[in-house]
């Protein structure tokens, strides 16, 4: 499917099933998302180290095209925590003009990915890395609001540690006013009763009340408390207006790096948003115009001073649980913010820093399941070392390289574990397990026959197993059979060790079989031309034909079946059945069993 058939395939059938009860039920919903949007918005941005209406914009601008042009007709776009580090870094290094440019590359890599179908290959980042980064993420953002709730003055540096250290340096400077208030925010907001919450969110009340609060007191007068007003004095109502950004070439080398984190970011956490309604929908989501409609809203939203969005999955919740089953619910999110920013801008001004940052706490607290790490012994040792590994990188130093190395070392692991699952040994009759003609129970192996059977993967990770088994027969056979039936995938390595290992007998005159390779290998050795080499009547379909063939180059006779042959065969198969039917009762009982079992790694939804 092309770029442009994707988007018309997108723009119909969004609005299939809108009633008249249904667009009042949608128009609700987006009222609901909005009190929920509206404070996050203004706090993601300052915590991404611009203006707070510029998370507004994203809200409204990339809120919309993400609900008209996405892959899920519920899902909620705008700034979230994930990408606060990231772009208070390209911030900082690079000013908002880079900023924009970064967001856009990232959008155009996210439109890529999804016009090559790859949304599904996202999701197969493992869960270790995951949760590792989105916990990380959760430390930074909290790191990120001591500024604000200290109520301190200081530039506060990008890192973590130099975070604390200015904390730490400041604390005779501290506004205990500021604090006071951040504490009351950030109770009123943890300990609003959730069967509320579903009418008014906390942090839309905790804003109320304490600007109202702020107001009524003048604390910012009396008390210095920071408000929005007076951090940025240049806040307005003012609508966005389009700009093109200054497009430095030098930096953008420096913003290819950080533009693929944050495409990698939209992709894993729209994604996790959409599967997440999906659950609640039963429903099911085009991943990869998912990627292409989050794609055009980061290229398109920078055009108007918006920063990164993506589907968030709190409030994508939100607004399926008040109702929400088509695009007029986000869209209806993104009007209803437009009208608050125009009509109550000035009244926004008076938003006190501290409850913002309240606003964040007690989003990054919700993000994740901190008991995780209290269940991290009863990982496997490799997954809580990628875990913590992931966890340490993100905190400590950056998201790209965090990610990066969380993915290696995944990668690696996982390499080691099929190497270790994939097996290549000697057999003979005293060893068989096969049945039927694939099994050498009553036939006669030729002299100067030596037979190997290769089980799982045969790749990289694998190849070395072949050598060390070779030696270990302390034989150079005239004829080596290898029994391929149990090889699902095989690599160019595998490949190519298969190739030096025919060059290797033929150059002394012995021969190689190989006996019933499955469908993916044999495909990858007719491409490379290994059938051809080999000889294709030492392709064998069974070891019953490898064997029969290997007497055939050894000039012997034909072997004799046995007069009770047929016999033993049924026999064969009587037994193979009934294991088979074992195997698969005792699958039908796994089933059962995790049906009715949650798994207990998994965090719970984030809430926001």
């Amino acid at each position: 499917m092309n770029f442009a058939s994707s988007m018309g395939a997108a723009l119909l059938g969004r609005f299939s099933g809108l009633t008249k009860d249904q667009l009042r039920r949608d128009l609700l919903a987006g009222l609901n998302v909005m009190t929920v949007a509206l404070p996050l918005s203004m706090a993601f941005a300052i915590a991404s180290g611009v203006n707070p209406e510029r998370g507004l914009f994203t809200a409204i601008i990339g809120g919309a095209i993400i609900a008209a042009l996405g892959g899920s007709r519920v899902q909620i776009g705008g700034p979230t925590g994930a990408f606060v580090i990231i772009t208070y870094g390209v911030m900082t290094a690079h000013g908002m003009g880079g900023l924009m440019l970064c967001t856009i590359m990232a959008g155009a890599m996210l439109v890529v990915m999804g016009t090559a179908r790859l949304g599904s290959i996202i999701r197969f980042i493992p869960y270790p890395v995951s949760r590792a980064f989105t916990k990380g993420i959760a430390i930074l953002i909290l790191s990120s609001q001591i500024k604000y709730f200290f109520g301190l003055e200081a530039t506060m540096p990008v890192e973590f540690i130099g975070k604390l250290r200015m904390l730490a340096a400041s604390f005779g400077v501290i506004n205990w006013y500021t604090v006071g208030l951040g504490v009351l925010s950030v109770a009123l907001m943890g300990f609003w009763p959730k069967r509320l919450s579903r009418f008014v969110p906390g942090s839309m009340v905790g804003l109320v009340v304490m600007t109202l609060l702020a107001t009524v007191f003048g604390l910012h007068d009396r008390f210095g408390i920071g408000t929005i007003g007076s951090q940025f004095p240049n806040f307005s109502g003012a609508l966005p207006t389009f700009a093109l950004p200054s497009v430095d070439f030098g930096q953008l080398g420096d913003l290819v790096q950080p533009a693929f984190t944050i495409a990698m970011l939209v992709a894993m956490q729209a994604l996790m948003c959409a599967v997440v309604t999906d659950g609640v929908l039963d429903e099911r989501h085009d991943s990869n115009q998912e990627l292409i409609g989050q794609g055009i809203a980061n290229m398109v939203g920078p055009l108007f001073g918006c920063i990164p969005a993506t589907g968030a999955v709190a409030r994508s919740v939100v607004n399926v649980r008040s109702g929400a089953r088509t695009p007029v619910a986000g869209l209806a999110h993104s009007l209803l913010l437009l009208v608050v920013l125009v009509a109550a801008a000035p009244l926004l001004r008076y938003v006190p820093l501290a409850t913002l940052s309240a606003v964040l706490i007690v989003a990054a607290y919700r993000m994740v399941s901190w008991k995780q790490f209290l269940r991290l012994h009863r990982w496997p040792f490799s997954d809580s070392s990628v875990f913590l590994a992931t966890f340490a990188l993100t905190v400590l130093t950056n998201l790209t390289l965090a990610v990066e190395v969380g993915v290696v070392l995944a990668c690696l692991l996982m390499v080691k574990r099929v190497a270790e699952t994939s097996q290549i040994t000697a057999v003979d009759e005293a060893s068989e397990t096969e049945g039927s003609h694939h099994s050498l129970v009553g036939r006669t192996v030729p002299k100067g026959v030596l037979i190997f059977r290769v089980f799982g993967a045969f790749f990289f990770g694998v190849v070395d197993k072949l050598d060390d088994e070779l030696k270990r027969a302390k034989m150079e056979p005239e004829i080596l059979i290898i029994r391929m039936r149990k090889v699902l995938a095989i690599d160019a390595t595998g490949l190519q060790a298969l190739i030096d290992l025919h060059h290797k007998l033929k150059s002394k005159g012995k021969h190689l079989i190989l006996s019933a390779p499955h469908t993916q290998p044999l495909a990858v050795m007719e491409n490379a031309g290994f059938i051809d080499a080999i000889g294709r009547d030492n392709v064998c379909p069974h070891i019953a034909d490898a064997l029969a063939r290997a007497r055939v180059i050894l000039n012997l006779p034909p072997e004799i079946e046995p007069d009770n042959a047929p016999e033993q065969l049924r026999s064969e198969k009587l037994d193979l059945a009934a294991a088979r039917r074992e195997i698969s009762a005792a699958l039908d009982r796994a089933q059962q069993i995790l049906h009715k079992s949650d798994r207990p790694g998994d965090d719970p939804a984030p809430r926001k």
